[in-house]
């Protein structure tokens, strides 16, 4: 990524430009004095203690960044401690966010600007910046034993370590005190709101409205008026000291993006899963049921769906994940859209039940949202590496279907889709997500409902045969699903469970024959799964290398092909939604390219299923580091693939 980069010349005396709005009362003059340069994006990251609201500062400057109208992505990053020890390396949270004028695809591979609360998050964050980029410090938490604490043997920042730096030295805690010492509050309560007057310097910084910020804080502290109005005060300071301290000699501004003609909101990924669930339920006109026992990253779900009861939702927090996705299971064997959440270690422990779905034959969607492993690994971190979990981690022949969505908006789309396959193909469906999806977040074209598929559930009303006998494993001849009956449905009365049934008639089977030929028709149900066709992005044609990913490393390789194509390389790329089956066409798009490279963040999940599949050499490059893969880094191994073809044809 670029750093800040001048797209005209500076702006003096103006207004700030579109939707620049200043503080309330209390603000600085209407005409300004500082001029204001214009940008095409700008990436900025928050750092400080995981008791410093970074998430929440972060948090409210995308949203104002929304509101205005730029494209954005965001990558939050804290300890997996509910409080980390204070002031160390470990304990510091932090939150990224690139926003631009312009469509861009991830949070960025280095801050143009960096926020430090304290020597914790300037040493931890310090390695990721560019030189030129601008530093603010908060110099009041810059103490010897501070310092020391972090293994700085003098101030960084007067020793000269900082001198290919713009820093700015701000005594955050001394002025935010300042701005509160007639609100009433106790001193420890007061320097709190430290990190909303770091927001309001930001907003003066970035011209960002500040009319959200101030609602949402009366809204979150209605019944602590006095904490909300500290709160405001603070963030109003931090706005006119940004505007009248001689510190920052200029404010930037970065224009809206001109996105597709519609209706936007800022979503996360796991808020977008929670959406597409209830639409899934309202398209199919299934009460959505979701049995789910918390869990990091996925916990935001089960607090988001709980909220959703007027759409006919119903939650069950459950004791633990055996419980959670048994009590999914039984309701949709009642004829509910059943849904369970988790993240890897969960899947561990739902393993059985998912094999037990598979021999049911009963829709159930099983989301995880992936981290870093095993065991309980990395809470916090990201990784795609459940992806072989997903496909065989069950005793026996259990085939599931698998889908993966590529950018928090898509895990809308994805929802719909795994619930779709679920239901029309009676069958459970993994829904792949992971942390850096979830809680990342980006622009979202709301859709017109009429835009959503029809998801029809065909439940089963009558007797299937002649004889007036229903036999649930009687299956439909194009999708090989079999009949879904409530309970209670009058001639509809049948036997399920874990041992193996009947073709046809579903009465308990130990027959070797009958078993070899219900494993196979479940596979071939699976494998007969309708799924669009992989798209391949090769504008020329000419391309010899095609760059194939998963899930969340759409961004970052998408980011990465433009670099190349920027530079005159020649490259081909394709997405995969649908992990099992695959598209129909992948083997002939796989064959079609002299070089195949597959970046993961695990070590080589769907690169071994290709191989083994297709019989193509596909090339892995991995990743585990609990972190999304930065384009530049990416673009070089393109580049790097590119080259090996070239000294090939030369030899």
């Amino acid at each position: 990524m670029t750093s800040q980069v001048d797209q005209s010349e500076a702006v003096d005396g103006s207004d700030g430009g579109e939707g620049r709005t200043g503080p309330a009362p209390g603000g600085p003059p209407e005409k300004r004095a500082k001029p204001v340069r214009r940008l095409d994006r700008v990436i900025i990251r928050f750092a400080g203690d995981s008791g410093d609201g970074m998430q929440l500062t972060g948090d409210r400057f995308t949203s104002e960044t929304a509101a205005f109208g730029n494209d954005l992505s965001t990558l939050p990053n804290f300890p997996a401690e509910i409080r980390a020890p204070a002031g160390t390396l470990p304990g510091v949270s932090s939150f990224q966010l690139h926003f631009a004028d312009h469509d861009i695809l991830t949070p960025g591979d280095a801050p143009n600007v960096l926020v430090a609360m304290n020597p914790a998050a300037l040493k931890a964050n310090l390695p990721d910046l560019p030189r030129g980029a601008q530093i603010i410090v908060n110099t009041d938490e810059f103490t010897k034993r501070a310092l020391a604490k972090v293994g700085y043997p003098a101030d960084p920042l007067g020793d000269g370590s900082l001198d290919g730096f713009h820093l700015h030295k701000v005594p955050l805690t001394t002025l935010t005190l300042e701005a509160l010492k007639d609100s009433g509050l106790a001193r420890k309560d007061a320097e709190r709101a430290k990190n909303m007057f770091a927001l309001g310097l930001l907003s003066w910084m970035y011209h960002r409205p500040t009319h959200g910020t101030e609602a949402f804080l009366r809204g979150k502290f209605a019944k602590k008026p006095q904490i909300a109005e500290a709160n405001i005060s603070a963030f109003r300071a931090g706005w006119n000291f940004g505007e009248t301290t001689e510190s920052f000699a200029v404010s930037y501004e970065v224009a809206p993006a001109k996105l597709p003609a519609g209706r936007y909101r800022n979503i996360s990924g796991n808020l977008a899963l929670s959406y597409g669930l209830i639409a899934a339920a309202q398209r199919s006109g299934l009460p959505l049921y979701l049995g789910s026992y918390p869990i990091t990253p996925a916990s935001d779900i089960l607090h988001e769906l709980s909220k959703h009861k007027n759409f006919g939702v119903r939650t069950f927090q459950a004791e633990d994940e055996i419980a959670g996705i048994g009590a999914a299971l039984g309701a949709a064997f009642g004829g509910a859209l059943g849904v369970t959440t988790t993240s890897g270690p969960g899947v561990a422990l739902k393993s059985e039940t998912i094999g037990l779905a598979v021999s049911l034959e009963l829709p159930l969607l099983v989301v995880d949202i992936q981290r870093g492993g095993p065991s309980t690994g990395l809470p916090t971190k990201t990784e795609q590496a459940d992806l072989l979990q997903a496909m065989f981690g069950r005793n026996g022949e259990a085939p599931v279907p698998i889908v993966a969505p590529a950018t928090p908006a898509e895990c809308f789309d994805a929802a719909l889709e795994a619930a779709r396959i679920a239901v029309t193909y009676r069958t459970p469906v993994f829904l792949l997500s992971d942390g850096y999806l979830a809680n990342g977040s980006e622009p979202w074209r709301i859709p017109e409902v009429g835009e959503l598929p029809e998801i029809d559930p065909k439940f089963a009303t009558r007797p299937n045969r002649e004889d007036g006998a229903f036999w649930p494993y009687l299956r439909d001849p194009h999708t090989l699903a079999r009949p879904w009956a409530v309970p209670g449905t009058a001639g509809l009365e049948h036997r399920i469970g874990g041992i193996e049934k009947q073709d046809g008639t579903g009465n308990i089977s130990y027959d070797p024959a009958n078993h070899d030929f219900m494993v196979r028709t479940r596979q071939a149900k699976v494998d007969g799964i309708t799924v669009k066709p992989v798209e391949v992005d090769d504008p020329t044609g000419d391309a010899r290398v095609l760059v194939l990913g998963w899930g969340s490393t759409y961004g970052p390789i998408t980011a990465a092909v433009r670099r190349v194509r920027a530079d005159g390389g020649e490259i081909a790329q394709a997405h995969l939604r649908n992990l099992n089956p695959f598209p129909a066409n992948l083997g002939a798009v796989l064959r079609s390219y002299e070089k195949v490279i597959v970046p993961e963040m695990n070590l080589g999940q769907l690169a071994l299923l290709l191989r083994a599949k297709y019989l193509v050499d596909a090339e892995s490059y991995n990743q585990v580091r609990g972190l999304p893969f930065k384009a530049a880094q990416l673009a070089d191994v393109l580049w790097a693939a590119i080259g090996s073809l070239d000294e090939e044809d030369h030899r």
